[in-house]
């Protein structure tokens, strides 16, 4: 089981995510959410899924793609750190990301399948390190991180986004 990491173990633009990640068990808790994120996401219809609530913004889908996006990132940074990699990992534009991926072009069941191998990806290189190596510090977007506090913000990205989806796009 991981502990939440301490303020001085990541920068504090990951700060907002990292304290959205639940107490306790990290990984059972990355375990369960994917069932209910895909739960979530495979109820709507396509045309839900096709909703943007403002000119401008994602829609449900590219809110999903987004995630399963993002969490690739933040684990092969997690991984490169974890390893004892001291490069520094440079940021990436999540609208950049969302503009040249076509995610409206897929369906919401092909979405959902492609988030569920990504997190199964997570789970597995989580479950493979050992207690040292979520504690070793590298660089990402200018920044240090744990390889725990990146684990961390996976769980409150996701967590973040959620809340957008019930609150701006399913009103629930």
């Amino acid at each position: 089981m991981l502990n939440r990491p301490s303020a001085d173990e990541y920068g504090a633009h990951f700060g907002t995510y990292i304290a959205l990640a639940p107490d306790g068990d990290l990984q059972q808790h990355l375990l369960t959410a994917r069932s209910q994120t895909a739960e979530l996401f495979t109820s709507l219809t396509e045309e839900q899924a096709a909703y943007r609530y403002a000119e401008g913004k994602w829609s449900v889908k590219e809110v999903l793609g987004h995630i399963a996006d993002t969490e690739r990132v933040m684990s092969y940074r997690l991984l490169r750190i974890a390893r004892g990699d001291q490069t520094p990992l440079p940021g990436f534009d999540e609208n950049t990301f969302v503009a040249g991926a076509s995610f409206d072009d897929r369906t919401v069941a092909e979405l959902v399948e492609d988030y569920e191998a990504v997190r199964g990806a997570t789970l597995s290189l989580l479950r493979g390190l050992s207690p040292g190596a979520f504690l070793r510090k590298g660089t990402a977007s200018n920044t240090g991180i744990t390889a725990r506090a990146l684990a961390y913000v996976i769980a409150g990205h996701e967590l973040h986004h959620l809340n957008v989806v019930r609150e701006r796009y399913l009103n629930r």
